[in-house]
């Protein structure tokens, strides 16, 4: 892709993700997520490849669906409450059709289908994207309407999101797919906690953000897209696929890594909250996904694959990369649990 192009392209999903957190106003809000969609449309199909386009086509259907869903929530709340504001969504049609849009645009379950078929379609690159900045401009409008939504109709959608994110990806093969069941199952844990902690859902997505993308990027370093293929990255890279193991058991919330941390807190806080069958269920659904992580991990660190690979040659190769922020990002991954009682200081919790 021409570079002038990338650049505007990349600008203008910065600008629908700027405009929506700072819009007041539920058509401006709308605006930003219409131009973030439809900046990352043409990112999206630049391969020029059957599954790319499908996946494109995909996407913007869906966050298409969920646009048009979001408009008529609050042009019906204007008409019923006389009100535009974001923070005044009161009418209970307004605030279910908005929180099952939001569902939508982010992947949550019951309406996650799109989200593996979509990342299945994309290079690892565009994937990052659709993964972590993609949800920013959705989740700003989830924690304003939080208050508003009804409690019970969030934790289920929580833990029906941790349960399907779980279950989803155990019987994957594909990469891709199994970093999108993970998403479901992280953006659940978020949902979860919203309403009774909006802070802890910043300190999540924040650590999701990190893990999610050092996972993005150890993937293209290695040029793995399967897990046959990941089973031969520690010829190319020893000290990576070791890190690469780490982030994947720290994407699954083990101590002493950084994403234990919200896990941890966030069990905390629903258990002082008087839900304790609720954090339960979670960290039982937490066990599904982490299966799937020790697979990976499995795969990557205790297996030579013994099998003649159609894949890019496997032996060691000069990296042409840059490999700094994804050093940055996977010193992040797996440090910040010490950081916990600074955290919890920050937040009041």
């Amino acid at each position: 892709m021409n570079p002038y192009v990338l650049t505007i392209l990349l600008s203008s999903l910065g600008l629908g993700t700027v405009l929506t957190f700072a819009s007041s106003h539920w058509l401006l809000a709308w605006m930003g997520l219409e131009i973030n969609t439809l900046a990352i449309i043409p990112i999206m199909a630049q391969q020029h490849h059957p599954r790319a386009i499908e996946a494109t086509t995909k996407y913007f259907l869906t966050q298409a669906t969920a646009a048009a869903m979001i408009l008529f929530a609050s042009t019906t709340n204007a008409w019923l409450m006389g009100e535009w504001e974001i923070h005044q969504l009161s009418h209970p049609l307004a605030t279910t059709t908005v929180m099952l849009a939001l569902a939508l645009k982010l992947g949550l379950a019951p309406v996650h289908f799109w989200l593996p078929e979509v990342l299945q379609g994309l290079e690892l690159t565009t994937g990052l994207i659709l993964s972590t900045w993609q949800k920013l401009a959705p989740f700003a409008l989830m924690i304003q309407t939080a208050p508003t939504i009804n409690s019970s109709l969030l934790v289920a959608i929580g833990l029906l999101s941790t349960l399907v994110g779980g279950w989803g990806g155990l019987n994957q093969t594909q990469l891709r797919k199994i970093l999108a069941y993970s998403s479901i199952a992280h953006l659940g844990w978020m949902v979860l906690i919203l309403q009774f902690a909006p802070s802890l859902t910043l300190l999540s997505l924040s650590l999701y953000i990190i893990m999610t993308s050092s996972a993005f990027l150890t993937l293209k370093t290695n040029n793995a897209l399967t897990i046959n293929t990941l089973a031969t990255s520690w010829t190319k890279s020893p000290t990576l696929a070791a890190l690469a193991a780490l982030v994947l058991l720290s994407l699954g919330g083990l101590p002493p890594l950084s994403g234990f941390m919200p896990k941890w807190l966030i069990l905390q806080e629903l258990t002082k909250q008087g839900l304790p069958l609720s954090a339960t269920l979670a960290a039982m659904t937490a066990l599904l996904s982490l299966y799937f992580y020790l697979r990976l991990c499995y795969a990557l660190t205790l297996t030579i694959y013994p099998n003649t690979l159609t894949a890019t040659a496997p032996w060691r190769l000069n990296f042409t990369m840059i490999t700094l922020p994804l050093s940055i990002i996977t010193i992040l991954a797996l440090g910040l649990l010490p950081l916990t009682p600074a955290v919890t200081a920050m937040l009041d919790l």
